[in-house]
């Protein structure tokens, strides 16, 4: 059976909180004994995880030289969701799905802060393209911290494709270009709205592009011409969350 690796101690003890059938094995550095190593290691013993104190270069060698902080954990890898399973969940909502398109982000380190700005913007799930996509491995599960277990994420085989199932569905594709004239903050975000953001650098492939239904950029003030992926996603999700938060409490008043 596959297996992963998964280190930091945010994202293990996260995962032997809720998934603790998930994690096989545990290897802990030797000589610290500290609250967030005894919190790991009651939760393992509560679940039966085996444990093992190593030296430090074994972390380093397991985590492929990762910031583990001390922890590495053997996991059974996530079930991913599949489109059909998504679009059913998002049937069943009782509220506006809010939605998160990636298409192209390949760096783990923005994938895992997608995730984790994702599960704090109340996102319903994160969808990427099956090909030319980064990995949900050690590294992006680490800086997700914990999000990766609480966001589901769905390889989309056609992104095109997909974002046609979903204009079925009566879901809104809002893009991010800088060459949109509207700022994301002027877009309505508050129906059954999926925010697209493209790869680092090149942006929105162009069939994704030609698949919203409006686009939106982020005004800078600075000299700088572009924010990081994930930056910017974080700046989008939230103006999208504010405005829902104020549309639910005007519908409910």
């Amino acid at each position: 059976m596959a297996q992963h690796t998964l280190f930091g101690w945010h994202a293990v003890t996260t995962l032997l909180e809720r998934h603790p059938e998930r994690v096989r094995s545990l290897k802990l550095q030797q000589g610290r004994e500290d609250g967030r190593q005894k919190r790991v290691r009651q939760l393992a013993d509560d679940f039966g995880v085996a444990v093992e104190q190593c030296q430090r270069r074994v972390l380093d060698e397991a985590s492929d030289g990762g910031n583990h902080q001390g922890v590495v954990a053997v996991i059974k890898p996530p079930v991913a969701l599949s489109e059909d399973a998504l679009l059913e969940r998002l049937e069943t909502l009782g509220r506006p799905p809010f939605i998160l398109l990636l298409d192209g982000v390949t760096d783990p380190h923005n994938l895992g802060a997608c995730l984790r700005t994702a599960d704090a913007a109340g996102v319903d799930a994160v969808v990427v393209p099956k090909d030319h996509s980064a990995p949900l491995n050690g590294v992006a599960m680490k800086v997700a911290s914990g999000a990766a277990e609480s966001v589901p994420l769905v390889r989309a085989t056609n992104l095109a494709r997909f974002m046609r199932r979903c204009r079925e569905q009566g879901i809104w594709f809002t893009g991010t270009s800088d060459s949109a004239e509207a700022s994301i903050h002027d877009l309505d975000l508050t129906g059954p709205v999926a925010l697209v953001m493209g790869a680092e650098g090149k942006g929105m492939r162009r069939l994704t592009r030609d698949h919203c239904d409006q686009l939106g950029h982020l005004p800078m003030a600075g000299l700088v011409s572009s924010l990081n992926v994930s930056v910017a996603t974080g700046v989008c999700l939230f103006e999208a969350r504010r405005q829902r938060t104020i549309a639910s409490g005007a519908h409910g008043a």
